[in-house]
């Protein structure tokens, strides 16, 4: 494999798993120290898409910080399932293909308009079959 090819490689699986050690990266690749100094090297200076922390472990620049572990909470914090009550929500996520294309193309007072006839569209055939 040539270093571009281990490069893009390494670059995918950081960006999927947020986070990599040093060991992970030369035993995937079967490649020696020098070689991975370069490869670190090349994401952390010239891609700078990942931070060195500790020597140790590459972490992505995009990664999504993790939550710190939280203690768990007391049992006395759940209600009892006497006292539980269960509710049914419905959620509706709609997302208009190629909006952003035509937020490039339309000057904003139109695209308003013209989201704004979508969305009175949709909100009339909500209403059709129940809110």
């Amino acid at each position: 494999m040539t270093f571009d090819e281990i490069l893009d490689q390494a670059i995918a699986m950081l960006e999927r798993r947020g986070r990599l050690t040093y060991g992970a990266l030369k035993r995937q690749f079967d490649i020696d120290d020098a070689y991975l100094e370069d490869l670190k090297n090349e994401l952390v200076n010239g891609q700078q898409i990942a931070v060195d922390e500790d020597g140790a472990v590459l972490v992505c620049r995009n990664a999504v910080a993790r939550p710190a572990a939280e203690e768990p909470l007391p049992p006395s914090a759940f209600a009892s399932p006497s006292e539980a009550e269960r509710r049914q929500l419905t959620v509706l996520f709609c997302d208009v293909v190629n909006s952003t294309v035509l937020a490039g193309q339309l000057d904003p007072e139109d695209l308003r308009d013209v989201l704004r006839v979508y969305q009175e569209t949709c909100a009339e055939v909500i209403r059709r079959f129940g809110s």
